[in-house]
């Protein structure tokens, strides 16, 4: 990489490999406390990617997300496990384009205690700081055909703009949501 000086700061100027450019895990770990959402992908049965947005909940090196078996996507996990979230910062408080990528292995549960012990963490994520809405969230969830995706992370790809326009003239991204 091409490194210039501006007065006494150094920066990159060529952004062709931007892998260290990764996040800390100190920011890694704020970011999925905060965000509620990621993208959860896989494939379909012709190998197409698929991809749909997801409340989730990071707890015990494991990520855990919601939908009805209804879906197309857990039959789609069933088969075929390996699966890939992504979390980006945006619409968060702390900060502009962070980002991480997993990788990993999915399960899909149903057993109740699994039920049980999932909606009201969730309940509480998206809903802080109001537990009559985090009741009537978790209630809401208690249906008939509903289950638990845990993914197993095994891979992590993690980037933070912050390090990489550190020093440089362009600045940091000032867009937000």
């Amino acid at each position: 990489m091409s490194e210039q000086n501006q007065g006494d700061a150094e920066y990159t100027d060529s952004y062709e490999d931007v892998s260290m450019f990764t996040l800390s895990d100190d920011r890694e770990r704020t970011l999925l406390d905060r965000q509620t959402e990621c993208t959860f992908m896989w494939t379909t049965s012709a190998g197409d990617p698929v991809g749909v947005i997801m409340n989730f909940v990071f707890d015990g090196d494991a990520f855990w997300l919601t939908c009805t078996r209804r879906r197309k996507r857990v039959p789609a996990i069933e088969a075929r496990p390996r699966v890939a979230i992504a979390v980006s910062s945006r619409g968060t408080s702390i900060g502009i384009s962070q980002a991480i990528t997993y990788k990993g292995t999915a399960h899909v549960l149903d057993d109740e205690a699994t039920l049980a012990w999932f909606y009201p963490l969730l309940a509480a994520k998206v809903r802080p700081g109001d537990p009559a809405a985090q009741a009537a969230f978790a209630a809401h969830l208690d249906s008939p055909g509903r289950v638990v995706i845990r993914i197993d992370p095994d891979a992590r790809i993690g980037f933070d703009s912050e390090a990489m326009f550190a020093n440089s003239p362009a600045g940091a991204t000032k867009t937000e949501i």
